[in-house]
């Protein structure tokens, strides 16, 4: 266990993300017909709970890979949801909704971690859905340079379907209650304090624990960043 300052744990992670494009880059850099194959982007999932911190994390770390002259993508699994009427098909407040309805991983693979994995062609989507409209999305595609960093934020990243498409896996781990009281801070003034506390009981954290109890996603993170203390947090790597 390391602890450190929000900065000391930033640059550890930026440190992380450049081991893991080292071992991206040596996988593909075989000679195929006189030329030098290159690696692939590499694909980061910052994983955890509602309110945890993932999204500002993985914002702060864009910011330093960015000074550092890496080109940075970011998404967030909220891009990825699937229509109002598929999401809420079991119901608006139940675990196995919120666990299996709710994500259009098929899209995600396809138009995102796919094209940036290996053997991708680097053409990405970030996006298959919009929220306002309820609608799904096919944008035009972008090109990814092959030193690039996906930066993706977002809930049940680690889960069987989706871990082997990640080079480095993130978890920030906050304890589920501390995670409710951050929910009525931040959605305070566009949801109501009953509303908040049904979808965090009855909803997200219930889905947290069935992932927790299913896809162990502890066990799979590469870091595991204990976010409680936002300023002075500790982090754990895995050996190896």
């Amino acid at each position: 266990m390391e602890q450190g300052t929000r900065g000391e744990l930033i640059d550890r992670l930026a440190e992380a993300v450049g081991a893991a494009g080292a071992v991206t880059a040596g996988a593909a850099g075989a000679v195929t017909a006189g030329a030098v194959t290159t690696g692939h982007p590499v694909r980061v999932a910052v994983d955890g709970p509602p309110a945890a911190g993932k999204t500002t994390l993985a914002d702060e770390l864009a910011v330093v890979l960015r000074a550092r002259g890496r080109e940075v993508i970011r998404a967030t699994v909220d891009d990825f949801l699937v229509p109002r009427a598929q999401r809420y098909r079991r119901g608006r407040y139940t675990a196995e909704g919120c666990y299996f309805d709710a994500h259009d991983r098929a899209a995600l693979c396809r138009f995102l971690l796919d094209p940036l994995g290996p053997g991708g062609d680097r053409r990405f989507r970030t996006t298959a859905y919009d929220a306002q409209t309820d609608t799904a999305l096919s944008p035009p595609a972008a090109t990814a340079p092959a030193d690039a960093v996906l930066l993706f934020d977002g809930v049940f990243l680690l889960r069987p379907e989706l871990l082997d498409r990640w080079d480095l896996r993130v978890l920030v781990s906050v304890p589920f209650e501390q995670t409710v009281d951050r929910a009525r801070s931040r959605d305070a003034a566009l949801t109501a304090a009953a509303e908040i506390e049904r979808s965090w009981h009855d909803r997200y954290l219930p889905a947290q624990r069935l992932y927790a109890a299913t896809a162990h996603p502890a066990d799979h993170a590469d870091i595991t960043v204990h976010n409680t203390r936002l300023q002075n947090p500790t982090w754990e790597v895995r050996p190896g």
